[in-house]
């Protein structure tokens, strides 16, 4: 099982931070992997909304397609993968600290299957940084 949890302060108000993250079109912006989404469905973001993404991780390319499970404007953001390589469940929340400041976390919930399965620790660690490094990006853009 891969649980990975990041988060970060955001010197921005929450509306702000959650309405750029929660934006599809805004991923290959922040999300070092993440090399475009198209949607699916119509916009705006909702339940039962899906977007393909093409990213690339390990040297390889993926596709895959989120939808929208669970959606709180300015709160939180659950999305599980519909169809693609690695059966996953990614989570935003954003929390207001205080009139600019954003606690934004980023949760990485899945269960690797077949060969992927003896890759979990590795995999773990390298999704760890990336999620890390995708929260430092966010940051950086949304606090010029």
């Amino acid at each position: 099982m891969v649980d990975i949890k990041t988060e970060i302060t955001i010197q921005c108000p929450r509306e702000k931070v959650s309405s750029y993250a929660s934006d599809p079109d805004h991923a290959p912006e922040w999300y070092v992997n993440i090399d475009s989404a198209e949607w699916l469905t119509d916009k705006p973001l909702s339940l039962e909304s899906q977007i393909a993404f093409k990213a690339a991780f390990l040297g390889r390319e993926l596709a895959y397609v989120y939808k929208i499970e669970e959606y709180i404007p300015g709160e939180k953001l659950v999305m599980r993968t519909a169809n693609g390589p690695f059966p996953m469940k990614t989570t935003y929340t954003w929390e207001k600290l205080e009139e600019n400041s954003t606690k934004m976390t980023l949760r990485n919930q899945g269960e690797p299957s077949g060969f992927s399965k003896i890759f979990t620790p590795f995999m773990s660690k390298l999704m760890e940084k990336a999620n890390q490094k995708d929260l430092k990006k966010i940051k950086e853009i949304l606090e010029q």
